[in-house]
Parts: structure tokens; sequence; C-alpha cells
């Protein structure tokens, strides 16, 4: 393998390799500039990764292959996409810088989290993210954080959905997390509700595209609120086969986005990266718990959105129709999109990206001797 600057890092199982993948057109930007390896644990996640770059993969299971593989590469930095108990393994090596790029902004309660800070620097979208650190974590060195906006957004990927004569409303719910209090799907809540407010909006089309962890889930209630909601699916198709009403179970949700006029999501990556992508377009926060003042205080783009919980969702069709005829929140999420990703547009988080990984390569050899540091010579 030729010379290696950056190793991107990945330690788990398929189910998760999302989480990486969104990440690949982006790290192969990068390596025309810091030749970068990817370096896996799991053999079935290298298979499907691999499928989807050409990237170099190198599988090493074990600690020992691991330790091996970072002596042989002598690397400079470390990027990590998750917060696996098993970066702990990687992030021994003292040799390199170790980078948090994480695989979403969110307002999940698990995007602040204690393991900021074991990483030298953690990239992060905006003032929001930053704001959500300094507040949740005690005795955390934001000097850490690096503003880059969304670069896994940057780059268009082919549509997966048609363009029709009809409005098109995307409802995106994410999955359960691992604990309860990382829990924010809308599925077994309000999903059903959702959909059949969708379907009868006059003139609409439904996709419904849920979080690849949905599918998977061991959960009964998701599973059977998952299965009835592909039911409505399909018994909307066969009702009105000319209005193209969907569910997709698979591939990129960033492809089914620009056909649509409106989306409801949770509190999730989803939302944030409609704000970045589509602010001209509505958009709708659910909330299954029932609690709005929480919301409001902890997801600041439920401000500038409509909330769909218990109490609303009866009233959705009807809203539904009024805001794709009059969006009364543009000018709001206008100024929170801000709030998120300063002032980053469209195109530039990438070039944010490399600069940022691009300091840090060479800090790496300024603290290593390999290059003088001009400011210690002057």
């Amino acid at each position: 393998m030729s010379e290696v600057s950056v190793v991107a890092y990945f330690a788990d199982d398929p189910t998760r390799t999302y989480q990486l993948v969104q990440w690949l057109p982006v790290l192969e930007l990068l390596d025309q500039q810091h030749p970068v390896a990817l370096v896996l644990r799991d053999p079935a996640s290298a298979d499907v990764v691999a499928r989807r770059t050409a990237l170099p993969i190198r599988l090493v299971p074990g600690f020992n292959e691991l330790s091996e593989l970072y002596g042989e590469l002598d690397a400079k930095v470390a990027l990590y996409v998750n917060n696996s108990p098993a970066n702990f393994q990687s992030l021994v090596d003292a040799r390199m810088l170790h980078a948090h790029i994480n695989h979403g902004e969110s307002d999940k309660q698990s995007m602040a989290s204690n393991n900021a800070k074991a990483y030298d620097r953690v990239f992060v979208a905006g003032e929001a993210a930053v704001q959500r650190h300094t507040a949740a974590l005690m005795e955390f060195d934001a000097a850490r954080l690096v503003r880059i906006g969304r670069p896994q957004l940057d780059l268009r990927t082919e549509a997966l959905v048609d363009e029709t004569g009809r409005r098109t409303v995307l409802y995106a719910p994410t999955w359960e997390g691992d604990a309860d209090w990382n829990d924010y799907t809308s599925v077994a809540a309000l999903g059903r509700e959702i959909v059949d407010a969708v379907l009868a909006v006059p003139d609409a089309r439904l996709v419904y595209k849920p979080h690849p962890k949905i599918t998977t889930s061991r959960r009964p209630d998701i599973r059977d609120a998952h299965r009835d909601l592909l039911g409505k699916v399909a018994d909307a198709q066969e009702r009105e086969p000319d209005a193209g009403h969907l569910a997709i179970v698979a591939g990129d949700i960033l492809a089914v986005m620009p056909v649509c006029d409106a989306m409801i999501t949770d509190v999730s990556s989803v939302g944030l990266d409609w704000l970045y992508l589509r602010n001209e377009k509505p958009i709708f926060i659910t909330d299954p718990h029932l609690d709005g003042d929480r919301l409001r205080l902890d997801v600041p783009v439920s401000r500038c959105a409509d909330v769909v919980d218990a109490t609303t969702v009866d009233g959705l069709r009807d809203l539904l129709a009024a805001r794709l005829d009059v969006d009364e929140h543009h000018l709001a999420r206008v100024a929170m999109r801000h709030h998120y990703f300063d002032d980053v547009q469209v195109g530039e988080s990438t070039s944010r990206f490399v600069e940022a990984v691009g300091e840090l390569v060479a800090l790496r050899d300024r603290l290593l001797g390999v290059v003088p540091d001009a400011g210690l010579t002057a």
C-alpha cells in the first residue's frame, strides 16, 4: 500500500455501515490531497463498504492486528464516524491525532457525549453543536471543536424518486436508539396517524423512508408499526396507482429529498439535513413524548416548524394542506439554518473539512518533529 496520511476507522457491524458510507464520497475527495485508508474490524461490514468505494480497505479483526497495521501505515490522522466502544482500541495509538467527525448533526442527547473528550478534535456543524457540547459536558475544552458544516450533504447522489405532478410529502422517522433516553422515534406512537394524514391530503404523494435500523428493530411495537405503515402504502398504491405513493426502505435519503415539497420527521439528523439543503420547504417535527417545553428548549429547529404530537396529529391533514399552499415558517427557518450551520453554503463544507484535516496532518508532523515548527524557530 502506498503512503497513507489518514485512516477512517470503523469497528461496527453492517447495520451501522450507513454511518461510514455517507462519508465515502467526501473521503474520496480528501484522498486526492491526503491519501486515505479505511480500517474496519468486522468482515461483513468490510464487504458492504467495499462495494461502495475504491478506497483501500484494511480488515483487522484483532487488537494485535490493528496495532501492527498502524505501525505499518504510520498514518498521521485517524477519523471516527461514531462513538463505538471499540474506538478506544484505535485511540491507543499515540502517533496519530484523532478526530471525531460523527455521521450527522442532530439534537439527540447522544450528540453531546463525554466520549468527545477522548478525541484531539471534534468536528461539528456550527454554533448549535458548540452550544450543545458546552451546555451538556462538564470540564470540556471547547477549543477541540472545529466547525465545518455538513460535508456529506455537498455531493448530490442520483435521485431515487421521480418527480410527479403531485406535491410530495416525505415521512422520515428515526429509530428507537440504544436506550430509552435516546428514543425519539415516532413510528409506533404516531406513525399510523401521520401516514393516514398524508394520504388524505388532496393531490399529495407520500414517500415513507424510515431510518435503516427501523427495518431491523427488535422491539415488537416498532416492528408491528413499520409493517402496518408498509401495508398502508401498499393499499394506497392499489387504490391510486397513478399517485406514486412509495415506501423506500433502502438507499440514501438525500437522494429522496430533492423532489419533496415537505417533510415530517423526528428529532434526528434528517431534519437538519433538510434545513441545510431544503430550507425553502416546510418541515414538521414530531414529539412522541408530548413534552413541548423540552422540545423547544433542546431542539431549536422545532421553533421554526410545526410540531406533530398526540394532541395535534388529528389536524395534520389540514395543516399539511395549508403549509403546502402557504409556508409561514420560511423566514424563521432561514435564521435557524444559520444557527446550526453558521454561514456555510451547500458546497463549502467539504472544502472546510479537507482543510481542517490537512491542518491536523501538518500539526501531527510538527508535534513529532517531522517538520520544523515555524512558530518555534522564528
